[in-house]
């Protein structure tokens, strides 16, 4: 199954980037408010440039003078699986992306919708693991990979 990554990042201001692997790549979404598990809540994601798939382990300090610099923490990851029926590449053209996420802080269904150019709306699925009282961007601020806030990655 594809994976996708959500990377805690502090650069020029904090966000979270959302990515999908697709095609050999991570197709990325900049989401300055981070995920929420309430379906009621439409989440701004502005598409940027793809990534490695290299860069879904980064974890660390992007340094001055390079683009995005700052901290970057693994924040979730795991599988996820496409709920619609066309190709992943046919659904990202087309402006709308269904998926699953089996991740380590998110489960279920997400939904990216293009609104106009680069702007997209990221929206949890009503479903089983919907939760319009749990936020888990500011209950669960440690990485996954490492244990460590964003905070804790600036200062090392």
């Amino acid at each position: 199954m594809p994976r996708f990554v959500i990377q805690q990042h502090a650069a020029t201001s904090m966000h979270f980037d959302f990515r999908l692997e697709v095609a050999g790549t991570f197709k990325s979404w900049a989401v300055p408010k981070g995920p929420s598990t309430d379906p009621r809540d439409k989440r701004l994601a502005m598409a940027v440039d793809d990534h490695s798939l290299s860069w879904g382990d980064f974890e660390g300090v992007i340094a001055e003078g390079e683009y995005g610099a700052g901290p970057v923490i693994v924040w979730d990851r795991g599988e996820y699986r496409n709920l619609r029926e066309e190709p992943m590449e046919e659904c990202l053209e087309r402006g709308h992306v269904s998926v699953w996420l089996e991740g380590r802080k998110l489960r279920g269904g997400w939904s990216l919708r293009r609104t106009g150019g680069r702007k997209w709306l990221l929206v949890k699925r009503r479903d089983e693991e919907a939760d319009a009282g749990r936020n888990p961007v500011g209950t669960q601020p440690r990485s996954v990979v490492s244990g460590r806030t964003i905070e804790e990655v600036r200062e090392s």
